[in-house]
């Protein structure tokens, strides 16, 4: 039977609202069923949004009112999808969790994917912002036409900034799941974004036999597919790689718009005391690649009711804040089609023969007897590294 499957990575950007996310994503999806599309995958943070640019007002041992505000409206563009903070694994799968009474656990977001997936047939897989308690994780949640949603998991490292605004995720959600697709049986799972520079990481989801591997991420470097061409030759696995395309016009307005600065109170207290930092005059330098930059004027000959410099040099709104680079990469680390740039609704599709990834362990094999599993050992808390059934 030939093993062959139609592929797709959806180079999408996220909308003014979540619910205006879920519409588009929903043509996204019936576009590839009209193409014969057998799995979508969707970028980093595409429901809830990749805050790119947005400060949250925080500097070291600081916060701004301003940037909790930012929270505020990124918090309630996040979906719920019905989970508990620590991660119910199986049982929120299951669907075992207590529920409101006449209701559903969550916002509905969890109902809607499945929806979408079963009247379509197509299998989808998105990032999505997931809030849980009082906190935010970057998620990727895998949704099966046939049976609903097969699996979620939550980012385990946060990069840079992103520490500041999304917890930690269960290293357990790292469980590769299983599908059958037209007589297919793919074991699938996801590393998102800079998780894919973390080599035992990568080994995690190696050991549990994938064979496509999922990347949704935010990172539009020319570096990101040299990365992904290693990820697919390292582990013999297909990869598809999405990425957001995205304008600064297409940015919230929570993150664009000029909000006016307010005191800094109490809100800067530094281990129970209360700092009081000077208001300075500020004085404005524009850097060569239109940035403002804002310092202190210490000046005494500067008056106090003198405006601050104006920018000499404003930005197009047009400007591109993230180009793209989807990609999908072969088992061999050929490139199949992209990188993408800057294509703001772009759809990679590509005919992928299953039976490559295992060609390519006729001599490679890093999951198997290639890693030298009686030598070197690797164990991850709470993951169980045998290939899923």
């Amino acid at each position: 039977m030939p093993q062959t499957l139609r592929l797709a990575v959806s180079q999408s950007h996220t909308l003014s609202t979540t619910s205006a996310t879920l519409a588009a994503l929903e043509t996204t999806v019936q576009k590839a069923r009209n193409q014969s599309i057998d799995l979508v995958l969707f970028p980093e943070a595409y429901l809830g949004g990749y805050p790119r640019t947005a400060t949250f007002g925080a500097a070291v041992g600081a916060r701004k009112p301003e940037g909790r505000e930012q929270f505020l409206h990124y918090f309630k563009d996040a979906v719920d999808l019905g989970d508990t903070p620590e991660g119910a694994g199986q049982k929120w799968v299951d669907k075992q969790l207590e529920t409101p009474k006449g209701g559903i656990r969550g916002d509905g977001t969890r109902e809607e994917l499945e929806r979408i997936a079963r009247e379509t047939g197509v299998f989808i897989v998105t990032g999505c912002v997931e809030r849980c308690g009082g906190t935010l994780y970057c998620g990727v949640v895998y949704v099966c036409p046939r049976f609903g949603v097969l699996g979620k998991r939550r980012k385990v490292m946060p990069t840079g900034s992103e520490r500041l605004i999304w917890g930690q995720g269960q290293p357990s959600s790292l469980r590769a799941i299983t599908t059958t697709i037209r007589g297919v049986k793919l074991t699938l799972a996801a590393a998102i974004c800079w998780e894919n520079y973390m080599p035992l990481l990568r080994q995690a989801l190696y050991s549990q036999n994938v064979n496509l591997y999922l990347a949704p991420t935010a990172d539009g470097r020319d570096t990101w597919l040299p990365l992904m061409r290693t990820v697919a030759a390292e582990g013999r696995c297909v990869v598809l790689s999405a990425n957001q395309c995205i304008k600064k016009s297409n940015l919230p307005s929570w993150i664009t718009g000029q909000q006016e600065e307010k005191p800094l109170k109490d809100d800067y207290n530094l281990n129970g005391y209360s700092s009081t930092i000077p208001r300075f005059r500020r004085k404005s330098t524009i850097t060569d690649d239109g940035n403002e930059i804002i310092l202190p004027d210490l000046s005494p000959s500067t008056s106090r009711t003198e405006s601050p410099a104006k920018p000499k040099f404003k930005p197009e709104s047009s400007e591109f804040v993230s180009r793209g680079g989807s990609c999908i990469i072969s088992p061999l680390g050929d490139v199949l089609a992209g990188p993408l740039w800057e294509d703001e609704n772009g759809l990679l599709i590509v005919d992928v023969d299953f039976d490559d990834c295992l060609r390519g362990r006729l001599d490679l094999d890093v999951g198997g007897s290639y890693s030298r599993n009686d030598s070197f050992k690797l164990t991850v808390e709470g993951l169980d590294l045998s290939p899923p059934p």
